[in-house]
């Protein structure tokens, strides 16, 4: 596992750009937070990371909003989804095997179907601008993953 203080948006989008390079087709990135916590700022650094030149927001209303970097990226927001059921309908196991990089907001929502290897990543509030992140690797592709994160993250706050 692997903590980290943000101390603004733009570092918190900072550190979703370095994990974005590191990430790899079929990989999950599953993130947790409250509103307001900064999903969507991450979720930016991420696309940034995968060479994703278009604005990326969330897509609270649309589900999933795909993106073309070097890599697919696929960026879903669930919360209004009412369950893990409702994921067949959208299709998931096409997005989380196929050839880019899934990024879920709200994972806890589905979390009965999210699969066996995946990053989970909780965003947590600390004040106005602060975030606590912490990367908990799920399977050994994100153990190694984390520990290269690692290499670039400066985690002495």
């Amino acid at each position: 596992m692997l903590e980290f203080v943000s101390h603004s948006p733009e570092e918190t989008r900072r550190v979703g750009e370095l994990l974005g390079q590191l990430a790899k087709p079929e990989d999950v990135l599953c993130l947790y937070g409250d509103l307001g916590a900064g999903k969507t700022h991450f979720s930016q650094g991420v696309a940034k990371g995968l060479g994703v030149e278009e604005y990326v927001n969330s897509p609270t209303f649309t589900l999933i909003n795909e993106y073309q970097g070097h890599y697919p990226f696929y960026h879903m927001d669930v919360y209004r989804l009412g369950d893990a059921d409702d994921m067949a309908d959208l299709g998931y196991e096409e997005y989380f095997y196929g050839e880019g990089v899934t990024l879920i907001e709200w994972a806890d929502v589905v979390k009965e179907v999210l699969p066996d290897s995946r990053l989970d990543i909780e965003i947590t509030s600390l004040g106005e601008t602060e975030r606590q992140l912490r990367f908990i690797p799920v399977g050994s592709r994100f153990e190694n993953l984390v520990e290269e994160l690692s290499k670039f993250v400066h985690t002495g706050n």
